[in-house]
């Protein structure tokens, strides 16, 4: 990682993957643990660290993410919602810590350059920087530690901060990345097998990349 820019990432990766099956983060994609394929985007991205919030199947996906030098965090109460996570990793962070970038594990195709832009956003002053696709706000968000405490009392559930964010749209910079990133999810095997194919064609031998 770069030098000290006073930003963190955490990696939300507590969930259950219940539409999934179970299993979710540590299913096979591109040859390696969809986790795996997540941290490996996010090298290069100029953040101090990366926490991995961990949940459910801890031990597996700490023996996981460990080697790409990240640190993991257990959250007992992951099964309350995301909220519960995205709280945990901003309460991990240490007081020289600026801001902190929150992703998800089963978004594989964001990478580092979204980061990269959040963070410019927030040292331009943006207090909440939104990563967009085609105007549409998605993930990563970034937050300037001044907004951690609204943010941590208004936090709920499994709602993540997608509420905290339409409550207060002048906190909100939005940062357009859909020329850098993709935030296509997986939520079932369904959607990773799209995945899968879409990557499979984008390397197939004599085959054209689209734009």
């Amino acid at each position: 990682m770069p030098g000290l820019t006073g930003v963190s990432a955490v990696l939300l990766a507590a969930g259950a993957g219940s539409r999934f099956g179970g299993g979710k983060l540590l299913s096979p994609y591109r040859g390696r643990a969809l986790v795996e394929a997540t941290l490996s985007g996010l090298r290069g991205a100029p953040v101090d660290e990366i926490i991995v919030v961990v949940g459910k199947e801890a031990e597996e996906l700490r023996r996981v993410c460990e080697p790409y030098g990240v640190r993991t965090l257990e959250n007992p109460e992951w099964e309350a919602g995301m909220s519960t996570s995205v709280r945990a990793g901003l309460e991990a962070l240490g007081p020289g810590t600026e801001a902190a970038a929150v992703l998800l594990a089963d978004q594989p195709l964001v990478g580092a350059e979204a980061v990269a832009r959040l963070v410019a956003a927030h040292e331009a002053g943006a207090e909440v920087a939104v990563a967009t696709y085609g105007g549409a706000p998605r993930n990563p968000v970034l937050f300037a530690r001044e907004v951690w405490p609204l943010l941590q009392s208004e936090l709920s559930g499994d709602e993540g901060a997608r509420g905290f964010i339409r409550r207060h749209p002048e906190l909100v910079t939005e940062v357009p990345c859909e020329d850098v990133a993709d935030p296509a999810d997986v939520d079932t095997a369904e959607d990773l097998e799209r995945l899968e194919k879409r990557a499979t064609a984008r390397v197939a031998p004599g085959r054209r990349r689209s734009c």
